[in-house]
């Protein structure tokens, strides 16, 4: 007993100091179970000579201590305790705070009166179509009172001492980095066998050697399987831009104009209309492999929360979209990714190939969200010379990570103008509109295939661990059709 009591207190050790609570927490609770256990030992050696009520008194505090572990011990040092909401060093949606989980079919009795007696309100989070398939169903966005966000760390040990609790996270904003706009157009040469005017502004198609893959695809007579969607999430798309209205698909009305001209940019770099005599280009000659939809997540001012993301995960698998392209993010940790994970899984499972900006700040991606979350593929952004762009974020320590052009990228604007950005928002539609071509080869292409060819087949840059490959749209889809 002597032995196993010093091997537990290792234990207990080892795991409080690994755990991600801040050094307070994990004094004051080792103090609070140290007081625990010396009581446990007290009353041990009291009953000791009775053995009835030795005997009954250790099975009550078998028990006892069961239910100690789960709602004392695990809250106290996990990350729920790690964290304050002036540590996240995020920004929480002002009227939803937090999403929590809860487990499947649980009576919500003890969870209503935590709410009741915070004052706070609940509402469904999430209504994916097919919910027999995910615990997205599972959500609650909790609104939390003004005055009670500064407790937002004892509200979430008082829901998980519920019971019925599964997870908390905080409902973070999310932003697209701004792109930087610019004057300069690198002018290229070539025509690539397309009348559409501004394509000797596109320098991506010249490093991509576009032309290599539209002749693949017209002396071999390629034809695709089926028209793949890509749905763009983010600030809306110009349903009515001269240069896009040919490949669009509208899923709703209201997501059919964009106020803030982002999500149409991104449209038109991943589907533009080609030859057809104006504006720019994508990628086939003829229009046949793609088309792009638009759902918007962010609002005109560009922000959205995790939970307006995470509808519009749903809501793209829920209406077909083969890819899934999204030009922003904000910093997390992979920590609070569980709710983007099940999201992105749900896509997944739902036949759909998930894309996201690594982001614009020079940092680590792992640090940012969507793109750690599992499942992803995170796009760097590369220049003319496949140089890692100066403000890209670097994806060596995501699972899977590519490059593509992202610097002075020309491309559509709502009310038919056009206008050069840069960012690891443009470089994101890219890679999707790549992608939408290789599921329109091969309808049941999964992510990891795709980003094996991708990787395979890819061009090297200047700094191809910090970036990945840089996309090769001509070796990716020969690779796809001859294997």
């Amino acid at each position: 007993m002597r032995n196993l009591l010093w091997v537990g207190l290792g234990a207990y050790a080892v795991g409080a100091f690994m755990s991600p609570a801040a050094m307070d927490v994990k004094f004051s609770g080792a103090f609070r179970d140290f007081l625990v256990l010396a009581g446990i030992g007290l009353g041990a050696n009291l009953l000791v000579k009775n053995r009835v009520l030795f005997i009954l008194a250790s099975i009550i505090g078998v028990f006892a201590l069961g239910i100690y572990y789960k709602n004392i011990l695990v809250p106290s040092f996990s990350v729920d305790a790690a964290e304050t909401a002036e540590a996240l060093d995020v920004d929480l949606a002002a009227n939803a705070e937090l999403l929590v989980e809860v487990a499947e079919d649980a009576k919500l009795d003890a969870f209503n009166d935590v709410l009741h007696r915070y004052g706070i309100v609940a509402q469904p989070a999430f209504n994916p179509m097919d919910d027999e398939i995910t615990e997205l169903d599972d959500y609650f966005v909790l609104d939390v009172p003004q005055k009670q966000v500064a407790n937002l760390q004892e509200i979430k040990q008082a829901l998980n001492r519920t019971g019925i609790v599964d997870w908390i996270e905080e409902n973070e904003m999310v932003t697209f980095d701004d792109p930087i706009s610019s004057n300069k157009v690198n002018r290229i040469n070539k025509k690539f066998g397309i009348n559409d005017p501004d394509v000797e502004k596109l320098w991506s198609f010249e490093a991509m050697e576009m032309d290599k893959l539209y002749n693949y695809i017209e002396t071999k007579n390629i034809k695709p399987k089926k028209k793949a969607l890509i749905a763009i999430l983010d600030t809306g798309v110009d349903a009515k831009h001269e240069d896009l209205a040919g490949n669009y698909k509208s899923f709703r009305g209201k997501y059919d104009d964009d106020p803030r001209g982002h999500g149409t940019h991104c449209a038109g770099i991943a589907a533009a209309v080609s030859n057809n005599g104006i504006g720019v280009a994508s990628y086939s000659r003829d229009n046949r492999f793609t088309q792009v939809a638009s759902i918007k997540v962010l609002s005109s001012s560009g922000m959205g929360t995790q939970q307006t993301i995470i509808k519009g995960i749903i809501e793209a698998a829920d209406k077909g979209a083969d890819v899934i392209s999204m030009s922003l993010g904000g910093m997390s940790t992979t920590s609070r990714q569980k709710a983007y994970t099940k999201a992105v899984k749900y896509a997944v499972d739902k036949g759909a190939i998930v894309l996201a900006a690594a982001g614009n700040s020079n940092r680590n991606a792992k640090d940012y969200a969507p793109v750690n979350a599992k499942g992803v593929i995170g796009v760097s952004a590369v220049d003319a010379n496949l140089n890692r762009a100066v403000f890209s974020n670097y994806v060596q320590d995501i699972k899977m990570g590519i490059a593509a052009p992202g610097v002075d990228i020309y491309s559509t604007k709502p009310s038919n103008k056009y206008a050069v950005h840069s960012g690891t928002s443009m470089a994101t539609p890219y890679a999707a509109g790549l992608v939408g071509v290789m599921k329109s080869l091969k309808p049941n292409l999964t992510t990891k295939e795709a980003y094996q060819i991708l990787t395979r087949t890819g061009k090297s840059t200047k700094a191809n661990t910090e970036t990945g490959k840089f996309i090769y749209p001509y070796a990716a889809v020969k690779a796809l059709v001859e294997k």
